[in-house]
């Protein structure tokens, strides 16, 4: 089975981004949250990284 970056449809705040990185990296869905807000605040990069990701990652299938 292989690993693929998707939206988490079950972890989601706005869109699901951030749980779906975290659950990618393996990693809590707090700091990637977090991490997004710093960089959101240096200068705006991180609103449009989300922006970016919300609109091409596709959505997790794989609820259980």
């Amino acid at each position: 089975m292989t690993k693929r970056l998707t939206k988490s449809t079950t972890d989601k705040k706005i869109d699901g981004v951030c749980g779906g990185v975290a659950h990618y990296f393996d990693v809590d869905p707090t700091i990637i949250r977090v991490a997004w807000v710093v960089f959101a605040c240096l200068g705006g990069s991180g609103l449009i990284a989300y922006l970016v990701a919300a609109i091409i990652m596709p959505r997790d299938t794989d609820v259980v």
